[in-house]
């Protein structure tokens, strides 16, 4: 006879957000204990700072698992100080969640780490895995803040490198775009911006377009804390990616509408001045593929973008 699994304690810092909300969703109704860490402490998380070492570690002394979340969001203007911020903010709680790790008398078992996909070449010839992906910052012709974006990726996982736990498998990652029908998530704003008849071609719609369902998003994180064979960078990405054009294409199709006006660069560069976010997350061709994943067995249940958005738009619509 097989035994049920046991409960996990599985600790997330910087899980205030919309994916750390949906892990703790998930995670505690399948029976794990979860604990959040988070800058605000209002009940039920746990106080931290991000960057210094306090009581909050005691959470990560008997853990089973830990999935750092922490860093600043993306979805701003790119300023000189906003940059800075998404690089303090990452590096730091890598760096403090590494040495807790380090300190315990228990560790956990495995310590997943957000990364980005942003961390790969802005390419159209040819996918991004693992073992192949060009990773970013040296690609003619783009701006040149976008190094800076790699560069955090970069750094984000050299943190993770250094950190000294023996006992601890360390998994970076490398995550496309999370697609929920939550309220303020990044399908909740493309599907409200289709509903409104701004859904179409960004300039020229050839650079590609990576996602996950948040659905498969949970079942790799759940694969991953049980596939002890796997450790180092990991793409969490559909196999499936596809050029803007379509992803919209589709959207619109499954979101009932008929109508995408097209926007021109300098059309995005208004509209992200006037939402306060910045360009490079729908200009930049994120073509990622999870290589490792597919590999090693993993099944993804919306392979396809065709599937995901007929599903988001259905329970977005209930």
């Amino acid at each position: 006879m097989s035994s049920e699994p046991r409960p996990l304690k599985v600790v997330i810092p910087g899980g205030s957000g919309q994916v750390g909300a949906l892990l703790e969703r998930s995670l505690s109704a399948l029976g794990h204990r979860v604990v959040v860490l988070s800058r605000s402490g209002r009940a039920p998380t746990v106080a931290w700072d991000g960057k210094n070492p306090g009581p909050w570690a005691q959470e990560i002394d008997g853990a089973d698992v830990v999935i750092n979340l922490a860093g600043r969001t993306v979805n701003c203007r790119y300023t000189e100080e906003n940059l800075k911020q998404m690089m303090d903010s990452r590096v730091d709680s890598t760096r403090v969640v590494g040495q807790a790790i380090a300190q315990a008398s228990q560790p956990p078992r495995v310590w997943l780490q957000m990364s980005t996909a942003t961390i790969y070449a802005h390419r159209h010839d040819a996918a991004n895995d693992e073992d192949s992906g060009q990773i970013g910052g040296e690609e003619p012709g783009v701006p040149a803040y976008w190094a800076y974006s790699v560069e955090i990726a970069k750094r984000w996982e050299q943190e993770l490198a250094r950190a000294t736990t023996p006992q601890t498998r360390k998994v970076a990652l490398r995550t496309a775009m999370v697609m929920t029908p939550d309220r303020g998530g990044v399908f909740d704003t493309l599907l409200g911006l289709t509903r409104r008849g701004l859904g179409g071609t960004m300039a020229g719609g050839e650079q590609y377009v990576s996602w996950i369902h948040g659905k498969d998003f949970v079942r790799a994180i759940t694969w991953l804390i049980e596939h002890t064979e796997v450790a180092g960078a990991v793409n969490l990405a559909a196999p499936n990616p596809l050029k803007q054009r379509e992803f919209a294409q589709v959207l619109r199709r499954e979101a009932g509408v008929r109508v995408g006006l097209p926007a021109t660069k300098w059309m995005l560069e208004l509209g992200a001045w006037a939402l306060r976010t910045d360009t490079e997350l729908v200009l930049k061709s994120r073509n990622v593929v999870p290589g490792r994943l597919c590999e090693a067995g993993f099944e993804f249940a919306f392979a396809t973008w065709v599937e995901a958005a007929r599903d988001l738009c259905a329970r977005a619509a209930r």
